[in-house]
């Protein structure tokens, strides 16, 4: 369904780091180095996603009812205190995005999800509720790190032009084709503005999947079909989801290099059989039956942070 619808180490001082390496011991060329140009000097070193994008983090926890037996009373108030804390404090934030949610079934309790661009202020969330008097009863089950991205497949109003000019034979001359032009060129700012920054909305229910594309054989290798075949693929597939405007809401984060699968799939729903009919309905399109393959799913329900922890009876 990708582009549907829309603890770290603490730094040695550098005198401790490593011996230096006299000149004319140091390699200038050969296998795992790099020979940077003068420019790469102007490049900034930075933790903030290129492009304007976000870091995304979705993790999931259980909770182990034999440790948490094993805290005592107030150990296990001021821990749910802290945990409690550092959520509603990322959640106030006006650099972060947070929401917390219970997870049905065996595969977590609860989860998390955090986006913004500190990265480090995203893993300080993680640190303080893992580092929390109730992180020994915090077991981390899955998690999933990727970056909002605008695809590759979203015309600008340059190739959206030449689509209404191919596909539907417009008269680039047209009254209506100026019309549908500019009509897109004022809904591309804000569609691509929720792509890379997305707002969270407050719907009950949310499900997240990895998913990456095939590329087996001679057949069902999506990165060996031509460009144009892949752009029309992917929009035959956008007007699948685009049936499910008002209900369902769909964030696509890259993840290619950074985890397990090329992409991050995130539904809010405004009821649980929306979630289900949009995958369902989706997976009949090419792009997916065909060339796609898809990780575990995990749902879940919207909770604020106190009602999350009584609801977990922690």
């Amino acid at each position: 369904m990708a582009d549907a619808v829309d603890t770290p180490a603490t730094p040695l001082p550098l005198a401790e780091a490593a011996p230096a390496i006299p000149p004319a011991a140091r390699p200038t060329h050969g296998p795992g180095t790099a020979r940077p140009g003068h420019s790469a000097a102007a490049i900034p070193a930075t933790l903030v996603p290129e492009g304007g994008g976000w870091h995304f983090l979705h993790i999931y926890y259980r909770v182990d009812r034999a440790a948490l037996a094993q805290l005592t009373a107030d150990a296990r108030s001021q821990g749910r205190q802290e945990v409690i804390t550092a959520l509603d404090a990322a959640r106030a934030s006006e650099s972060m995005q947070l929401q917390s949610f219970a997870v049905l079934g065996h595969r977590a309790d609860f989860g998390l999800m955090m986006a913004g661009t500190d990265l480090r202020a995203i893993h300080d969330v993680q640190m303080a509720v893992q580092g929390s008097l109730l992180g020994p009863a915090l077991v981390p089950t899955y998690s999933f790190y990727s970056i909002t991205e605008i695809s590759e497949y979203v015309p600008d109003t340059e190739a959206y032009g030449k689509m209404l000019r191919e596909r539907e034979q417009l008269d680039p001359e047209s009254k209506v084709y100026a019309t549908k032009l500019n009509a897109y060129a004022e809904r591309l700012v804000p569609m691509n503005k929720q792509r890379l920054t997305p707002e969270f909305p407050d719907w009950p229910c949310l499900c997240f999947y990895p998913m990456s594309k095939m590329r087996s054989g001679e057949h069902q290798n999506w990165y060996t079909l031509p460009f144009a075949e892949r752009n029309e693929l992917m929009s035959q597939h956008g007007k699948s989801g685009m049936r499910f405007a008002g209900k369902v809401m769909q964030v696509i984060t890259a993840s290619t290099g950074l985890d397990d699968w090329e992409w991050g799939v995130t539904l809010w729903g405004k009821n649980p059989s929306y979630l289900k009919d949009i995958v369902y309905t989706m997976r009949f399109d090419e792009s997916s039956a065909k060339y796609a393959l898809f990780g575990d799913f995990y749902f879940g329900y919207l909770l604020p942070s106190a009602e999350l922890l009584d609801t977990l009876r922690v």
